[in-house]
């Protein structure tokens, strides 16, 4: 019991230090993936048990409540911080290390039945993540690849191999596509028209 407490405090604690918008413990309790984390260790500890399906309606519950889904079977290290949360996923056979840090809309997953079963049975389906890494909003990492300890993995990434400790995959960046001038907006607009106009009368007939 004493460790559920110890473990409880440091959730609190790294929400107060990876969120600028919390203030106190107090406001760390409403955080959003809070339910999700401590609905998580209680499944866990009831899936190791052989209690497969009373594993699996608590994180029901708590993902109906959080719109976070972690499997029973998933292994979370310490201080796992999860900002915001929102359609996060963690598979049944991810292991996430301690001081991890996943955003938004991030998935742990595996690559598909079809390659997943003709793996042995027991085999790891889904990514491992190193301590202290860092996985942006939409990154997605699939199969059994390892994320290093310390690495960042950017927003809307797509991982399916190993990446190095302390390593950066980065997205590529959307590009900016100025408008034209206002003169040739309008030549743009005039040739459009022109051209809808004569479509117009090909089709009607006139001609």
């Amino acid at each position: 019991m004493h460790r559920v407490f110890v473990r409880a405090g440091e959730d609190l604690a790294v929400i107060v230090a990876r969120d600028p918008s919390v203030r106190g413990r107090g406001e760390a309790l409403l955080h959003p993936a809070l339910p999700a984390l401590w609905a998580h260790r209680a499944a866990h500890a009831l899936y190791r048990r052989g209690r497969r399906r009373a594993a699996k309606l608590l994180a029901y519950w708590a993902r109906s409540v959080t719109g976070i889904e972690i499997h029973p079977g998933a292994r979370l290290g310490r201080r796992v911080f999860i900002d915001h949360g929102a359609a996060v996923v963690i598979g049944e056979t991810a292991e996430v290390g301690d001081d991890v840090t996943l955003y938004h809309q991030v998935t742990l997953g595996a690559v598909g039945w079809w390659r997943d079963g003709r793996r042995p049975a027991g085999a790891r389906r889904h990514p491992v993540v190193g301590d202290r890494a860092v996985l942006g909003a939409g990154a997605t990492v699939l199969g059994p690849v390892t994320v290093g300890a310390d690495a960042l993995v950017g927003a809307g990434s797509l991982v399916v191999g190993d990446v190095p400790a302390g390593a950066r995959v980065l997205a590529p960046v959307a590009a900016v596509v100025l408008p034209p001038p206002v003169a040739e907006r309008g030549e743009a607009v005039e040739r459009a028209e022109a051209g809808r106009l004569l479509r117009a009368l090909a089709t009607s007939g006139c001609w």
